[in-house]
């Protein structure tokens, strides 16, 4: 290496001397220095020395940006400036999510020569299967999941979108542990479980006699949440008289207890969850446009499960740890295939709640169709067998056979429209349309 080319003792030292992992390496990728916190947590056994980023950070043979990454590198080349992204490591301790902060450094003649590469791990969610957090790496998971890294320091309202089941909860619980309040309270408020009567005294609290019943003081949840963070469930549900007082709070970060006249200051971050379009329900008058814009100041889409399909083992895993502790539960090939190919309306938790179920049925150690609900198995490759009479009644049908004698008992079992049966099955209506027209005209539900 040219003097020229050779990064300055400076910053060999800066690089040491901070608290955070970091490293610094070249246009080539090559490592030239690693701090003692890097070290530590990534580096492993192995010096990271001499190697690329990309083989130490991934295990790739290639960089980033050519294994379906995104690379901070070929992103600062371009801007010319800082740049972060979340990528998926590999360390030690098995695949994490880190946070990655690059620097580019220029030379004497005002080139980018040398990268200072800060590393931050996001302990809020994991690319493998554990019991708690957030878990998965399909795309749009990591889309989501970036948001929440960049947005979560800051003070910022968050709103998440997202359909019922799909794990909103989760996300917000993940935005407060990895904010500066994560060591004060995570305060959930279920909106569409108070009635209008009570909201106003849930949410801010009441005096002694206050109202009929008001036996006792009350500390309200923008009390209890002080110095953390109120997550408000369901946000659609707030009734609209509540919403002018919602929107006070915002504004002036100021609230009373009901029955009160002293005014209380509110130490809160505010995340909210809904799965209604609250853009139509403005539209229809049933929610304030100026409350949605206080809220919305950093909007974050929650994928349903349909849309993060690769993740489906990993949250397997996952929930059966949870619903059968101490059972090695596993599923057998065509009870996840069965899976795979349903489209699960309820998200995550109609995953949980099937797999709670098979536990129950199962009395091994795996979970075959026959654990699973009929409408889960429509596709199986094997028939759905509920009894030692069926599995004796001859040889398993082939799959063509198998999914027509499901399609027939999902039909049998239906009273809805053909437009439900689709959506249940999870195919298109067009679809459904020609796999009826093939069992012929006695089975069209309409």
């Amino acid at each position: 290496m040219s003097d020229d080319l050779r990064p300055l003792p400076e910053l060999v030292s800066f690089i040491e001397l901070a608290p955070e992992p970091h490293i610094l390496f070249d246009r080539d990728y090559r490592v030239i220095a690693a701090n003692k916190a890097y070290r530590s947590q990534f580096g492993g056994s192995r010096s990271v020395i001499g190697r690329t980023c990309y083989d130490v950070s991934h295990h790739y043979s290639v960089p980033c940006d050519r294994a379906g990454e995104s690379c901070p590198l070929a992103r600062s080349l371009a801007s010319e400036q800082r740049e972060r992204v979340l990528h998926l490591h590999q360390t030690p301790r098995g695949e994490e999510y880190v946070n990655i902060e690059l620097t580019p450094v220029r030379n004497g003649a005002g080139d980018i020569t040398w990268f200072i590469e800060k590393m931050e791990p996001l302990k809020v969610a994991r690319g493998v299967s554990e019991r708690s957090g957030l878990i998965g790496r399909a795309p749009a998971f990591q889309r989501m999941l970036e948001l929440v890294s960049r947005v979560a320091p800051s003070e910022a309202s968050v709103l998440l979108q997202g359909e019922s089941g799909s794990g909103k909860e989760l996300v917000a619980q993940a935005v407060h542990d990895a904010s500066r309040r994560a060591d004060k309270p995570f305060v959930v408020v279920d909106c569409s479980g108070l009635p209008d009567t009570l909201f106003e005294s849930e949410l801010f609290g009441h005096e002694k006699g206050a109202f009929t019943g008001a036996i006792a003081r009350k500390t309200g949840l923008v009390e209890a949440a002080s110095g953390g963070t109120l997550f408000l469930d369901e946000l659609g549900d707030i009734p609209l008289t509540m919403q002018v007082k919602l929107l006070r709070l915002l504004e002036t970060g100021t609230y009373r207890r009901v029955g009160s006249t002293e005014l209380r200051r509110a130490d809160i971050r505010l995340v909210s969850a809904t799965h209604r379009p609250l853009k139509q329900m403005i539209a229809e008058g049933r929610f304030r446009q100026d409350l949605y814009y206080r809220l919305n100041a950093f909007p974050i889409v929650v994928p349903p499960l349909r849309e993060r399909r690769e993740d489906l083992l990993l949250l397997v895993e996952s929930l059966l740890a949870r619903v059968a502790p101490g059972r090695r539960l596993r599923l057998s090939p065509s009870a996840l295939r069965a899976l795979q190919h349903y489209a699960f309306p309820g998200n995550v938790r109609e995953l949980r709640n099937v797999l709670e179920r098979a536990s129950l049925l199962c009395d091994g150690d795996e979970i075959g169709p026959q654990h699973l609900d009929e409408d889960i198995c429509t596709w199986c490759a094997e028939p759905v067998r509920h009894d030692a009479g069926d599995a004796a009644a001859g040889p398993t049908l082939d799959l063509e056979e198998a999914q027509r004698q499901a399609l027939l008992r999902a039909v049998r079992n239906h009273s809805g429209s053909r437009q439900d049966l689709a959506r249940k099955l999870g195919i298109s209506e067009r679809t459904l349309y020609r796999r009826l027209r093939a069992l012929g005209p006695d089975h069209d539900p309409a």
